[in-house]
């Protein structure tokens, strides 16, 4: 089954090549679109204040996070626990920018190396709401995701909401999915198959089918006395 990891940070501020730092990481399980529990939250000690602006949208004060690890100890198992996973972010180009950074302090390659793929919900949302609000909360009134507890932003928090929109804004997409993991019996295997990709061939009539078919329409036409609607519409025509 697919592991997804929907992911989300809180920062000292908005810039990752100016020296702004992560200071928490939220990450919440998916196996076959279901939350399993096996979540990842770490707050993290930047080693450097948060800017104003940041504090008023996190609330995560520089002295909570003084005695909080360095990414650089936490890095190893950060990755371990991400490797593989099609992670989801709202406003992807964000978050994988500050772990691109983060990685590189530590020596790492970039983050999408260790991972199957980085999905953004930003840019799906915008795709179906095109002119419309496309942040979180919009989008969690909009798919009636209850998000009354969130009084200010929080990795965790957002990470688990995330996990609601997102499976509300793929709901559709499942339609085209032959799933029958539910009715497998005991050694039997039972591949998933998406068709949403998959192109029909088009056959056409070969010329003895097409001399086939003008013949049965020529008895039809003659056991009709010539009143065959065909010719009476092509006639008009």
């Amino acid at each position: 089954m697919t592991r997804q990891i929907v992911l989300d940070t809180e920062t000292t501020g908005l810039s990752a090549e100016g020296g702004d730092r992560i200071i928490e990481i939220g990450c919440v399980e998916l196996v076959g679109r279901k939350l399993t529990g096996n979540n990842l939250h770490l707050y993290l000690n930047p080693e450097r204040d948060s800017h104003e602006d940041a504090l008023k949208v996190h609330g995560i004060s520089n002295e909570f996070l003084r005695d909080k690890p360095k990414f650089a100890e936490v890095a190893q198992d950060f990755l371990r626990y991400v490797e593989g996973a099609e992670i989801i972010i709202h406003n992807a180009a964000f978050d994988v920018g500050f772990l691109d950074k983060e990685l590189e302090r530590v020596g790492q390659p970039a983050f999408e190396r260790f991972v199957d793929s980085v999905t953004d919900t930003l840019a799906m949302a915008k795709q179906l709401y095109p002119g419309k609000r496309n942040s979180l909360d919009a989008l969690c009134d909009r798919l009636e995701v209850d998000n009354s507890g969130r009084t200010l932003h929080g990795a965790l928090l957002d990470a688990e909401l995330l996990a609601d929109v997102y499976i509300n804004l793929t709901r559709g997409q499942e339609a085209l999915l032959i799933d029958l993991g539910e009715v497998a019996q005991p050694g039997v295997h039972v591949e998933r198959v998406d068709l949403s990709g998959f192109d029909l061939p088009v056959l056409a009539a070969s010329e003895a089918e097409l001399a086939a078919h003008a013949a049965v329409l020529a008895e039809i036409g003659k056991a009709s006395g010539g009143r065959a609607i065909w010719k009476a519409e092509k006639s008009t025509l």
